[in-house]
């Protein structure tokens, strides 16, 4: 009975628009009644409750679907002591639940100011206890007596005794870590070298995918069909009005920062956008259906070398339905897209569109770049959903001249014979390169064989060739001519990169003082403002492209 029960409601996620007849109302206020007491039958119950409230039909199945989901913890208490089957990371974060993972030091120090009561050192699962021995020297007194010369230092016991009562273990050796007289990359270097594992129990806590909403948002009912990939034009959305945007205060920034954070860390999941975002820089978009974006750029203290980096959340009726991550270098942007397990059968090429059409049009890039990994090279569950489809059938083309005669022999198959689907083996042979998408206005091609690697690349070929591998002397060699040119005091990063551009010397005064414009934004400004002067700056980007593009 159970097993039917989920089979019809399992149909409901694919069945949308005319005739209401109240059945899935229903069938989830059976479902609300009715025990299931298979760990998989509870898994399944709640993916299909949080797709029917993130694309419900009525106000009343949001109503319902949120009533059953509020109460899971109650459902999971009768499961029993072994929740193993619950921590699976496509649907870990289920109320009343936990689970074990090493997070780095900004996800753990978080977690633990938030959540004291949940969050523990998982020593059952910590194998390399050993790994404590030079941090505790630091922060115990007379460890130093007995980690250097004794076998197995008893550091759980040591650590017992020292935080006395009212807090746990992992709170006092955070606090013992803050203490220290370091900044916070150094402490972080010292915590994230032990690999700790954390256990977080959703029992009680605030925070589960069965609770996490945002707060009053107005609903959205699908009454129509969803809209599917081949009703999406990215071309076209690409070219849509500019969507409403707008900028929350500080404390709201850092409000859905925390909220980010936790719906990522109970999938396993760290951003490093979503670490070290800036809070006095959350965005929030509304591009319809009840789909909104929040987005950031990160503080100058954690500005990568070269590109520009923005990460985003989405939400679907205020439920989190996936996140993305953009590197941007002139008006080319890495894209990393991760939709949730639980919606993908949802408004999936949609709500990507959406978020390309987003930063088009905030951080003016013109060509959207999708690496490998992301539509399959080892990467076997992309490769499993045909990832690389979904991206070409979008207008993504790959640039590896091979890949794409491969692309031409398939589509001429799948023209010609109906049901045909690329073989797993040749899914593989498409996710071997990158794909790229340019609009209208992008210099067609110009991307194909650029890499940011190869410009650091070009940098430690530098580093071997003209200073006997002495990167010291390339850092101060290549500050003192960027320097000297500029007329500033550079920074390492860009400056690096730049004192590589043979013809730097010969660039107008204009062009030098906008260069030093870009210098500063990447040293204390925005992202996007960074972003914005490098595309203006047409002599800089024919030196970088150079430099990142292979075989130049």
């Amino acid at each position: 009975m159970a097993d039917k029960l989920l089979e019809r409601l399992d149909e409901w996620k694919r069945s949308f628009g005319p005739p209401e007849s109240g059945a899935l109302e229903r069938l989830l206020a059976s479902a609300a009644k009715r025990r299931f007491a298979a760990p998989a039958d509870l898994i399944r119950l709640h993916e299909t409750l949080l797709f029917l409230r993130a694309y419900p039909r009525t106000p009343e199945v949001a109503r319902l679907a949120d009533a059953i989901l509020l109460r899971f913890e109650r459902r999971i208490a009768a499961v029993g002591a072994d929740l193993a089957a619950f921590e699976v990371p496509e649907i870990s974060g289920i109320a009343g639940t936990s689970l074990s993972a090493v997070f780095s030091y900004a996800v753990a120090r978080r977690l633990a100011q938030r959540y004291p009561r949940n969050i523990e050192i998982a020593w059952d699962r910590y194998d390399g206890v050993d790994r404590l021995g030079a941090a505790m020297v630091r922060l115990m007194p007379l460890a130093a007596e007995d980690w250097p010369v004794e076998a197995h230092s008893p550091f759980r016991q040591w650590i017992a005794a020292a935080r006395g009562r009212g807090s746990s273990d992992i709170e006092w050796l955070l606090a013992r870590l803050e203490s220290l007289p370091l900044g916070d990359r150094e402490r972080a270097a010292i915590y994230d070298a032990l690999d700790m594992p954390l256990t977080w129990k959703m029992a009680g806590a605030r925070a589960s995918r069965s609770h996490l909403r945002l707060s009053a948002r107005k609903l959205y009912c699908h009454s129509e069909p969803l809209l599917r990939r081949a009703d999406v034009s990215l071309a076209r959305e690409l070219e849509g009005p500019a969507l409403p945007v707008k900028r929350l205060s500080p404390a709201a920034g850092r409000k859905m920062l925390d909220l980010i954070l936790d719906t990522s860390a109970m999938r396993y999941r760290e951003l490093y956008g979503f670490s070290h975002g800036d809070a006095g820089g959350v965005y929030r978009a509304s591009p319809g259906r009840a789909v909104e974006i929040y987005f950031c750029g990160l503080p100058p203290e954690w500005h990568l070398p070269l590109r520009a980096y923005h990460a985003a959340m989405f939400f679907t009726n205020g439920v989190p339905a996936g996140y993305v991550e953009l590197l941007s270098f002139f008006e080319r942007a890495e894209v990393g897209f991760n939709l949730y397990y639980t919606f993908r059968e949802g408004e999936s090429a949609w709500i990507y569109a959406q978020v390309l059409r987003l930063f088009r049009q905030v951080l003016g890039v013109k060509v959207f770049s999708v690496d490998p990994y992301q539509i399959g090279q080892e990467n076997p569950e992309a490769v499993d959903s045909g990832a690389f489809w979904f991206y070409r059938k979008l207008g993504f083309r790959p640039v590896d001249p091979r890949i794409a005669k491969l692309v031409e022999r398939e589509e001429s198959r799948i023209g010609r014979e109906p049901g045909y689907r690329s073989s797993r083996r040749t899914l593989e042979k498409l996710a071997a390169g990158h794909i790229l998408f340019e609009d209208r206005t992008a210099e067609a091609g110009a991307w194909d064989r650029f890499l940011i690697r190869n410009v650091g690349l070009a940098v430690q070929r530098a580093i071997g060739e003209r200073f006997g591998g002495d990167p010291e002397k390339f850092r101060r060699a290549a500050s003192r001519r960027v320097s000297r040119t500029l007329g500033m005091e550079t920074p390492d990063g860009l400056a690096l990169a730049l004192s590589l551009i043979p013809d730097l010397a010969r660039w107008t005064e204009r062009e030098l003082g906008a260069a030093a414009q870009i210098l500063r934004a990447k040293q204390s400004g925005s992202e996007t403002r960074y972003l914005r002067l490098m595309q203006k700056h047409t002599r800089m980007r024919a030196g970088m492209l150079r430099l990142g593009t292979a075989g130049s």
